[in-house]
């Protein structure tokens, strides 16, 4: 059963959507990733274009992000202020993102850009990920391992514009959190993600945010970022696919409660391994696809 995209402009069966928003749910419920660094670029391969694929599915992103937050909220995990100034860099970063985005779309530059961010950025955080989940894994079988203690201030104590954040327990500069949030913005805009699997280490090494607020105020940050970031491309770039996002959604909410029951089985050291894996994957197809030659040397272009 064939769908036709109307902002795509291409037809693409619905079990072949539903599965992708299945398995990004899956793979957000077992990891507790957004999945928006996952689904780009697998749209990419089935031909949806880039432009569409990154402004179309901030829509999953917001719903999952959502559903986890009121979690969090129930649980009194969620730092406010920490999440607002975090949010007030995320929509400056995104607001130039979408600038950028559609000024390089004007210029026919948008696809390669996306493509090779996602090239180099997964590849990067792949590459990390998997080197982190291999020590990790070696530290467990390790009984003689000792794990050294963590400072509790770091160069962003000594920065001006201090703000007290009783929730996580913090009184820093309020200069860090929003730089963090207009870099994660800015990424949000041309990449399409949700940026947490940049947001949490940062929240955690750079800010030293205590691990029981970080997943909550981030989840908070990029709920209303990721809202902010899909109506700016409705808006200035015309590309967000409603039919598209509403297919992978529904996807995604039964991928997640999948995701959720397999990921409390299976051991959390071989979970990242397994995730790093398949990260370095997708950059490893998508930099063979700037690469090789084309089938077809030749398409219509508007």
């Amino acid at each position: 059963m064939q769908v036709y995209l109307p902002i795509a402009e291409i037809s693409v069966g619905i079990p072949i959507l539903l599965g992708l928003g299945t398995l990004v749910g899956i793979l957000s419920g077992m990891f507790g990733v957004g999945g928006g660094f996952i689904l780009t670029p697998l749209l990419f391969m089935i031909g949806v274009p880039p432009a569409v694929a990154v402004g179309t599915q901030g829509n999953l992103i917001v719903a999952s992000s959502f559903s986890g937050m009121l979690a969090h909220l129930k649980r009194k995990t969620v730092d406010y202020r920490m999440g607002l100034v975090l949010l007030g860099g995320g929509l400056v970063g995104s607001a130039m993102g979408v600038q950028l985005f559609k000024l390089l779309n004007e210029l026919g530059q948008v696809d390669l850009l996306v493509n090779l961010s996602y090239v180099f950025l997964l590849g990067i955080i792949g590459a990390l990920m998997l080197i982190e989940a291999i020590n990790a894994y070696r530290r467990r079988n390790d009984t003689d391992y000792k794990p050294a203690p963590r400072k509790h201030h770091s160069w962003v104590h000594g920065w001006p514009v201090k703000m007290k954040f009783r929730t996580s327990k913090l009184y820093i500069s309020a200069i860090p959190p929003f730089g963090i949030g207009v870099i994660v913005g800015v990424l949000s805009a041309i990449m399409g993600v949700g940026g947490g699997f940049l947001m949490l280490p940062a929240m955690i090494y750079i800010l030293g945010m205590p691990t029981k607020v970080v997943v909550g105020t981030s989840l908070f940050q990029i709920t209303f970022m990721s809202s902010f970031t899909t109506v700016m491309h409705a808006i200035e770039n015309q590309t967000v696919d409603m039919v598209l996002g509403t297919i992978l959604l529904l996807g995604g909410v039964i991928g997640a409660q999948i995701g959720t029951r397999i990921g409390a089985k299976l051991n959390a050291d071989t979970l990242r391994i397994l995730l790093s894996l398949l990260v370095l994957a997708i950059s490893i197809k998508l930099a063979f696809g700037l690469v090789l030659v084309p089938d077809e040397f030749y398409g219509l272009f508007k």
